[in-house]
């Protein structure tokens, strides 16, 4: 009894975390390929790249599709073997393609883009068109982790940041605050602050897109229009935000220096840059709830 105690125990903690049929040779041996496939990519990534305030977002972006992944680990085992090889063997071709010319030519957009096509070739060679349709959305959220390229970044990144700063301006006047602006340099007091990519730029538009999509998919919304609206109020929300994080670094640092400014209140900053844009978010959607219990009154 004791010996069939502990297997009854054990048994649901395995099913828990590993799904039917799971084969841990298989997954070692996949998980070995990736990491000598991308393994001196992430480690780039890590020291160039992701080491900046513009896309330190990467990382997470990485863990969250992984574990999105994770959460689907039971359907997908669930699925039947149904192997579309050519379109499989045509996505592999087509991501090997790509991390070739970004390894060779030092293209970020490439190398790391590679993942994604990569990523559908497996699930077509192993389980075929369903698990594609099941894991889609894992796999789009992988795009928000692709580097921009710079050029793409400096064409919307200058008028955001002379919008951003522009508007930050004003409303410090309007507060009483001796501020002025040539162009996206700040002039508060004695102090002058450049608004930085990180501040206003694409990147984080970027980044808080993901947020909103993330947060549609958790809620688990249906509504075509609704899920819209959302991607859509985004935009709004990241030059709001944007306007608030600068607002608040310039206010630190005439109320107390430069070195305040620059140093852990720059990097709380950004949080308070997310903490702002998921609470517009979610008051976004609230009222949205509202509107939808009217209409079912009316």
């Amino acid at each position: 009894m004791p010996m069939d105690a502990n297997v009854a125990g054990t048994t649901p903690l395995r099913d828990r975390w590993l799904p039917r049929g799971f084969d841990p040779v298989a997954a070692a041996m996949l998980l070995a390929g990736w990491l000598a496939l991308y393994g001196y990519t992430y480690l780039r990534l890590s020291q160039t790249i992701w080491a900046s305030d513009e896309q330190g977002h990467g990382p997470i972006i990485l863990v969250v599709a992984c574990w999105l992944l994770w959460r689907q680990r039971d359907e997908l085992a669930a699925l039947p073997a149904e192997p579309a090889r050519a379109a499989g063997i045509a996505a592999f071709v087509f991501a090997m393609l790509l991390f070739v010319v970004g390894r060779s030519q030092a293209i970020w957009l490439f190398e790391v883009g590679s993942q994604i096509p990569l990523l559908v070739s497996m699930l077509l060679l192993l389980k075929g068109w369903r698990a594609l349709r099941l894991c889609w959305f894992p796999l789009f959220f992988l795009v928000f982790m692709v580097p921009l390229p710079s050029t793409w970044v400096a064409t919307v990144t200058t008028p955001l940041k002379s919008a951003v700063s522009a508007v930050a301006t004003n409303l410090l006047y309007l507060l009483g605050y001796p501020v002025g602006r040539s162009g996206v340099v700040m002039t508060v007091g004695p102090y002058q602050l450049l608004v930085a990519d990180a501040c206003a730029g694409l990147n984080s538009m970027f980044t808080l897109e993901a947020l909103g999509l993330l947060y549609q998919q958790l809620m688990n919304y249906r509504s075509l229009a609704r899920n819209v609206l959302l991607v859509i109020v985004v935009v709004p929300v990241s030059f709001v935000s944007n306007v608030v994080r600068v607002m608040i670094l310039v206010l630190v640092t005439y109320h107390f220096g430069d070195e305040a400014g620059q140093g852990f209140v720059h990097g709380f900053a950004g949080m308070v840059l997310f903490l702002v844009a998921l609470t517009l978010i979610l008051g976004f959607d609230g009222l949205i709830n509202v509107v939808l219990r009217l209409r079912r009154r009316a």
